[in-house]
């Protein structure tokens, strides 16, 4: 059986799909540079977390700061879908197997790894975070099974979840819980707190969109399906947004404080859990980007290898802001040391940042990784290596 049969028959490749020939170095690179420029707004609102500024609010400056990085953590999830769909017809098999163990490798991290770099303080016993990698982490583990079958179900899977999880009624459901069955309801998509363990990421929406994600790696070479995918995507947001109709907890007019703008309040929706109208508003876009982006080699250096950056981006913003503090304040503010983003202390009197410096110090981070990233690419590029095929 050829290439072609082979891929057919375990689904990964639906029938009239164009195969497009692999090598071993054969990279996308429309799906580099959509990454690389993920991994710099994710920059920018980490930086963010350690200025002090708010996450969003009724100053258009302040809000697009934080709206603009929404496009982050649904890009990052989806394309880490479509990744693994690429991984899978570049081997052929083995896929199953690769994406539980990297899935289990991406939560290490997150418990372990980015915790300490977040905080830099060994808090464990009162906070843990359970962040992007916890869920794009179990979003593979869960796709490790979703592949055994056929890619129409996967594809099936993955719509009925971003499409039709708003129907559930999270605080209901939480209402009605005790023990146990409150902890996994938490996980999978309630939020809450779970002894030590903050979450931020449920579960179930970004499942969805790592399903569809590696559904999208079948037609991401059809430019007219991604630009008709995304189109549609942005068009159903505009539809559903305006009519309040179905797919947000609130309706867009009462989405935001008294003194917000109309259009502020339009665009903000809820990203935790992350809503239907969130993902059509951010996945939209980036879908239609596909066939469209040119290539960009410091976007795309950075897109080859997006876990390595977003592991080293938060512990280098987390010690440039230690750095602008001693220069602004004289010493190093206590509160760079407390259980960042979600249990921080207090913010300490005119502390936070302007905008400018906000900027300022997300391009000096952006400079400094460039050089790593590179090299790093380079290096994996060239290795075998089993480990670091995981980062």
């Amino acid at each position: 059986m050829n290439r072609r049969g082979l891929l057919a028959a375990t689904g990964v490749l639906s029938p009239g799909t164009r195969l497009q020939p692999v090598s071993g170095t054969q990279r996308v690179p429309s799906i580099d540079v959509l990454r690389g420029a993920i991994m710099v707004l994710m920059a920018i609102d980490h930086v963010r977390v350690y200025s002090g500024v708010p996450a969003g609010g009724p100053m258009p400056g302040v809000f697009f700061t934080r709206w603009i990085t929404h496009f982050c953590a649904p890009g990052f999830v989806f394309f880490a879908g479509t990744s693994a769909f690429l991984y899978a017809r570049k081997h052929g098999g083995g896929v199953s197997r690769w994406l539980a163990v990297r899935g289990l490798f991406l939560v290490l991290l997150e418990l372990t790894v980015l915790r300490l770099s977040w905080t830099f303080n060994f808090d464990y016993q009162n906070y843990v975070m359970a962040g992007v990698l916890w869920a794009i982490g179990w979003s593979m583990v869960a796709l490790a099974g979703l592949v055994l079958l056929p890619q129409r179900v996967v594809l099936a899977a993955g719509l009925a979840i971003v499409f039709l999880h708003n129907l559930l009624d999270a605080r209901a459901i939480g209402a009605s819980l005790h023990g146990p069955a409150l902890a996994l309801w938490q996980i999978f998509y309630g939020l809450g707190a779970i002894g030590p363990l903050k979450i931020l990421y449920t579960l179930v929406p970004w499942i969805g969109v790592t399903a569809l994600g590696w559904s999208f790696g079948a037609i991401l070479d059809r430019r007219r399906a991604c630009l008709l995918i995304g189109a549609g995507a942005i068009v159903l947001f505009v539809v559903l947004r305006a009519t309040s109709l179905y797919g947000d907890p609130r309706p867009w007019a009462a989405a935001g404080p008294p003194a917000m703008a109309p259009l502020l309040r339009f665009l903000n929706t809820a990203k935790y859990p992350a809503s239907l109208q969130f993902l059509l508003m951010t996945l939209g876009p980036l879908v239609a980007l596909v066939p469209i982006v040119r290539r960009a080699p410091v976007l795309e250096t950075f897109g080859r290898v997006p876990l390595f950056f977003y592991l080293l981006h938060i512990p280098l913003i987390h010690a440039l802001a230690l750095i602008v503090s001693k220069l602004r304040e004289g010493t190093v503010d206590p509160w760079l040391f407390g259980n960042h983003p979600l249990m921080p202390p207090d913010l300490p009197p005119g502390y936070t940042w302007e905008l400018p410096l906000l900027y300022l110090v997300t391009a000096i981070a952006v400079a400094l990784l460039y050089p790593l990233c590179a090299w790093y690419a380079d290096v994996k590029a060239r290795s075998r290596n089993v480990v670091l095929g995981l980062v």
